[in-house]
């Protein structure tokens, strides 16, 4: 059992932070001190909403970072979703070790934007660890075999503020049976057209309401559902990408019309160090608060090596 944040998963996922970061500055001593970014641009992704290396929505199998299966890399994000109602901000870090591995710590805010939610703000943090199972996307291309990873995401929950008036301080208040959960993500990724085409389907076991950020289960469900995301990027050229993506979400939460969510967008990447993503995004019903479709646009930016 988790309590406010010091149980054994809690402490576990921490413990287990520290001591990937510290055989990532290890191995660093032991070789070369700078990352070599030898990656191809663009390969080194974006940050997803909940701070894996991906797109906006959906976590990829490729690994964050541009340092290549001898090095590491890693990056710096933030984003940003406006819709009618919402306001929903993103930031965190992502490292990326031997072109194998992947931690990324995220926090995200939801915030009302206007009366009578004006004052509404629900954050959550996020701590997410990503294994590359097999294949490689850029050296496999004349193969069937895409790329394969595995990732986890610990998410707990802050708690519920500005609506001290109507004594909701919990999401468990709003339904939820939980103020914290993990999803489990399988991603392949797949790139054709002589790397031009990249193609992803993740399938994510989760309880999340609303990525997590109305908490975990509710009196509909109480249980992990699989949810499918995919991803369809085109590669203009070596610095400009366009994509779409969809992502299901459940719905465990009887006040919440849960919906799913999609986006188009494109994306430019300057150099290897920083990257920008324009897109137009649509979450679904967020109906526990205002019964309507959530449809707005949304910025990422991203510095990284």
């Amino acid at each position: 059992m988790i309590i406010h944040g010091k149980g054994r998963l809690s402490r576990w996922c921490h413990g287990l932070v520290a001591g990937i970061l510290l055989g990532i500055m290890g191995s660093a001593t032991a070789g070369s001190l700078l990352p070599d970014q030898a990656k191809l641009l663009a390969l080194g992704g974006a940050s997803q909403i909940e701070g894996a290396g991906g797109g906006g929505l959906t976590p990829w199998a490729l690994i964050t970072g541009y340092g290549s299966r001898d090095s590491y890399g890693g990056n710096v994000h933030y984003t940003g979703v406006r819709t009618q109602d919402y306001a929903i901000d993103s930031s965190g870090v992502a490292f990326g070790f031997a072109d194998r591995f992947e931690i990324s710590l995220a926090t995200q805010k939801l915030q009302g934007s206007q009366a009578p939610l004006a004052r509404l703000a629900i954050t959550q943090d996020i701590v997410g660890l990503k294994l590359k199972l097999s294949g490689d996307a850029l050296v496999d291309q004349d193969r069937l075999m895409p790329q394969i990873a595995l990732g986890i995401q610990y998410k707990r929950n802050r708690g519920v503020h500005g609506l001290d008036a109507l004594g909701v301080t919990s999401v468990t208040q709003l339904g939820a049976r939980s103020d914290h959960g993990i999803d489990f993500t399988l991603s392949a990724t797949k790139l054709l057209l002589d790397q031009s085409l990249l193609l992803n389907a993740t399938v994510r076991a989760t309880k999340a309401n609303q990525f997590g950020l109305l908490g975990f289960g509710g009196d509909l469900h109480d249980r992990y559902q699989p949810m499918l995301e995919t991803s369809v990027v085109y590669l203009i050229n070596r610095q400009l990408v366009a994509g779409a993506e969809y992502r299901m979400k459940p719905r465990n939460l009887s006040v919440d019309h849960e919906k799913d969510a999609a986006d188009v967008f494109v994306g430019y990447f300057l150099n290897r160090n920083f990257s920008v993503m324009l897109g137009w995004v649509t979450l679904g019903d967020v109906t526990v608060f205002n019964p309507r479709r959530q449809n707005g646009a949304y910025l990422s930016l991203q510095g990284g090596f």
